[in-house]
């Protein structure tokens, strides 16, 4: 199969679909794979390092996608890319339709097959080409979080872990999944006082039986949410509905009541965001305040940390994309009902029922779709 990886062009992202390892294996199965240049360099994967592995090194994005079957990329395809699809080709990346209706569109009126890395699942129900990114994204949330705590960046000068004579920094964890248990671990390492809030008992039950009482643990009602947002220094927002636009657990009005200088991080931003204030932001411009509570949304966070997040990422990915390069896209997707489940768009039909709900549109059965091919 003729694989391609073009450079990513969000802003500050430096993330890459493979690297020379995994190109090493595609290649090592006969495959064919075109890289676009400089596509790896901002994290230290050269041209060279490429070419010693059998790749194509290409020199623009457009001649990337012409010639290839399968698109392998990390963020969502932006508009001019979205205009290089054709109908005769699947792209695998993250692409978080739900709350995007303009992507939606324009990928269904390209007609080619759209796989989704956060829709993928596994045996146990969860989804693990989105867990690596959720491990960072959480870890991250709180050294960002204690960052935009400080004056200058417009918190209220509190140090997260506190000193000796001084109180930690209070830090509301808002999911107890995969994010949210990062950022919980990351919070405690750093000495914060800490409450995370689930509905799901046995989530905070595995939270509580690793950390005991250096942690709070509330069931997510009304009440309990919002007396610990008012109390918090600093909030994490993790919640997330598979496929889904995130719910907006808390709203304007609670953030208006939210102490001067404490900061909202909103891991969830991707599919929409968790806080009703919130609004898509970048690494380089990271964030802005709202009834002076200050707020970090940038949609591709782990792109911070770039090497470890596509190392981690290409852990979980490579063996999607060997069979779906090794059995071809149609095969592959009907082969494994878990990989199925991301397929999000196909011919210009939304084939998950979240997304087709979150914009009121058709669902049709992926099945259905794959059957006409």
């Amino acid at each position: 199969m003729r694989i391609g990886v073009p450079k990513e062009i969000k802003n500050h992202e430096y993330r890459v679909g493979l690297t020379p390892a995994s190109v090493k294996e595609l290649t090592g199965r006969g495959h064919q794979v075109s890289i676009e240049t400089q596509a790896g360099a901002g994290i230290g994967f050269e041209d060279d390092d490429y070419r010693a592995e059998g790749a194509d090194i290409l020199p623009t994005a457009s001649e990337v996608f012409e010639q290839a079957e399968l698109i392998v990329k990390v963020k969502e395809p932006l508009a001019e890319e979205r205009r290089l699809l054709k109908p005769e080709q699947a792209i695998f990346t993250y692409l978080h339709l739900a709350p995007d209706a303009v992507q939606t569109r324009e990928l269904m009126a390209s007609g080619a097959l759209c796989i989704a890395y956060e829709t993928v699942t596994d045996l146990a129900g969860h989804l693990p080409l989105l867990t690596p990114m959720s491990e960072v994204a959480g870890r991250m949330a709180i050294q960002a979080g204690a960052h935009c705590l400080e004056k200058a960046q417009g918190g209220c000068g509190v140090l997260l872990g506190g000193v000796p004579g001084v109180s930690a920094a209070k830090v509301t964890v808002i999911g107890a999944g995969v994010a949210g248990r990062n950022a919980v671990a990351m919070a405690v390492g750093m000495g914060g006082e800490v409450t995370v809030l689930d509905r799901n008992i046995a989530a905070l039950r595995v939270l509580d039986e690793r950390f005991g009482n250096r942690i709070c643990t509330l069931r997510s009602t009304a009440n309990h949410l919002e007396t610990a947002v008012l109390e918090a220094d600093l909030v994490v927002g993790a919640v997330l509905i598979p496929g889904a636009t995130a719910p907006k657990l808390v709203t304007r009005e609670m953030v208006s009541r939210m102490r001067k200088g404490s900061v909202l991080v909103d891991i969830s931003i991707d599919q929409g965001g968790c806080f009703e204030t919130s609004r898509p932001t970048t690494h380089q411009d990271p964030t802005f305040e709202v009834d002076g509570v200050v707020h970090y949304c940038v949609a591709n966070m782990p792109g911070a940390v770039a090497r470890t997040s596509t190392l981690a990422l290409n852990n979980a990915t490579l063996s999607f994309v060997i069979a779906l390069a090794d059995k071809g896209i149609r095969q592959a997707l009907l082969d494994d009902p878990h990989l199925l489940n991301g397929l999000n768009v196909a011919r210009g039909h939304i084939c998950r029922p979240e997304v087709a709900e979150a914009q009121g549109l058709v669902h049709v059965d992926a099945r259905e779709v794959l059957a006409d091919l």
